[in-house]
C-alpha cells in the first residue's frame, strides 16, 4: 500500500515536467564523472538533441556512428548540439566510455544507469531520439533507427534551427 501511495504522489511530479514538453530535473553523470542536472541542458538558444542508447544495442550504435560522420556539417549549418545518454546498467556501464573513445564520438555523453531520465520521459525502447528547440521545448521524438533515418532527423533539425 505504501509503494502505491508513493507512486501516486511521485507520478504528478514526473508527468508535470514531461507534460510541459521540457526535461525533468534529474541528476546524471557524464563519462568523466561530472554531475549534470538534466533540466539545465541547453544550447545557447540553438536546437539540441538527446539520443538514448546502450552499448549492446546495435541500431543505437549505427545511429550514433552515422550521425557522428555528419556532426561537423550539422553543427556548422544549424548549430545543433548532440547529447547521447547511455541507459546501460550494472557492469555494462563500464563499457560506455571505451565505446565512445573507440568510435571517437564527439558528443556529450551522459550516464543514466538507473533509467531515471528514460522512465521520466516514458521511453520504452531504444534507440530513442528527442529534438529540442532553442528554448528547451520538445519538438520531435523518434523511436528506432533504420539506415537513412538521419536524413529525416536532419530536416527536422534544420526546420527547428530556422525558427
Amino acid at each position: 500500500m505504501r509503494k502505491i501511495l508513493l507512486f501516486l504522489c511521485l507520478l504528478p511530479v514526473c508527468l508535470g515536467s514531461y507534460a510541459q514538453g521540457r526535461l525533468p530535473k534529474i541528476t546524471l553523470k557524464d563519462i568523466e564523472g561530472r554531475t549534470i542536472q538534466t533540466d539545465t541542458l541547453s544550447n545557447n538558444g540553438k536546437p539540441f538533441m538527446i539520443a538514448f542508447f546502450a552499448t549492446w544495442c546495435k541500431p543505437c550504435n549505427r545511429e550514433l556512428k552515422t550521425i557522428d560522420e555528419l556532426y561537423d556539417e550539422w553543427r556548422q549549418e544549424t548549430g545543433v548540439r548532440i547529447i547521447a545518454v547511455a541507459v546501460d546498467e550494472g557492469q555494462n556501464i563500464n563499457k560506455v566510455k571505451p565505446l565512445v573513445d573507440q568510435n571517437g564520438w564527439r558528443y556529450d555523453v551522459l550516464l543514466d544507469p538507473n533509467s531515471e531520465l528514460r522512465q521520466a520521459l516514458n521511453i520504452q525502447m531504444i534507440p530513442y531520439t528527442i529534438l529540442f528547440d532553442g528554448q528547451g521545448n520538445i519538438v520531435y521524438k523518434h523511436n528506432g533507427y533504420t539506415d537513412g533515418a538521419e536524413i529525416e532527423l536532419y530536416e527536422k533539425i534544420k526546420a527547428v534551427g530556422s525558427r
